[in-house]
């Protein structure tokens, strides 16, 4: 398969102009197609985004993850593109992991293929680890698939099995309902192991607000 040619890289951010560059530049040595989704950020993400060769999208009000990655799907559609590879702005993804995905689509035919950062989660912090434990089991018994990391947001998707979506979750419930619409479409769903990488940038998830959120929409799922 032409990686290159079919699939580009959605990238949604929201205040990451310290790290977008180096993201932008490692994806783009697997993917030279990146879409920086800038959802309302203040800090000139969008600039340097541009000045690492990334197509950036100005959304001028913060509308949250899950807004700004259905909106850079469409947009991926829009230019062609059969697949999505999507990414965190903030650093906490490696691109060295790009290719496990690649990989995988290819030789399973999965629709959907998400990254496992608990196979060896040490460096994740214990709360974060418990919480997406706890998430991944939920969903598990809810799907009735085994979903090792529902979590996390490094994914490879096809796009024809994500814009069925049906855009109730606006923010990071998204990585959740990914999952359970691929799979209720009758859609096959792969993990690959992704390394677990915590620097010094502030997570955009509030601990009790994304959790109330998360289970508002798992009561309606």
């Amino acid at each position: 398969m032409d990686w290159k040619r079919q699939c580009a890289a959605v990238i949604p951010c929201f205040n990451e102009a310290a790290h977008i560059g180096a993201v932008i530049a490692g994806v783009r040595r697997h993917l030279p197609t990146v879409i920086v989704m800038d959802d309302g950020s203040t800090d000139g993400t969008g600039r340097r985004a541009e000045e690492w060769g990334a197509e950036v999208i100005r959304r001028p009000v913060n509308g949250g993850k899950g807004c700004a990655l259905s909106a850079g799907w469409e947009h991926g559609r829009g230019l062609g593109f059969e697949w999505v590879l999507d990414m965190d702005g903030d650093g906490q993804h490696s691109a060295e992991d790009v290719p496990k995905f690649l990989e995988c689509a290819e030789r399973t035919g999965a629709a959907l293929v998400v990254g496992n950062r608990l196979g060896n989660p040490g460096a994740m912090p214990w709360l974060r680890r418990r919480v997406n434990r706890w998430m991944s089991r939920r969903l598990s018994r809810l799907t009735g698939v085994w979903l090792p990391d529902t979590q996390c947001g490094f994914r490879l998707a096809r796009l024809d099995a994500l814009l069925p979506l049906k855009g109730r979750a606006q923010r990071f419930e998204i990585e959740s309902e990914m999952l359970t619409t691929v799979l209720a479409a009758g859609n096959q769903v792969e993990f690959v192991p992704v390394q677990v990488i915590y620097n010094n940038s502030a997570s955009r998830i509030d601990p009790l607000l994304d959790t109330w959120r998360w289970l508002r929409w798992a009561a309606a799922a």
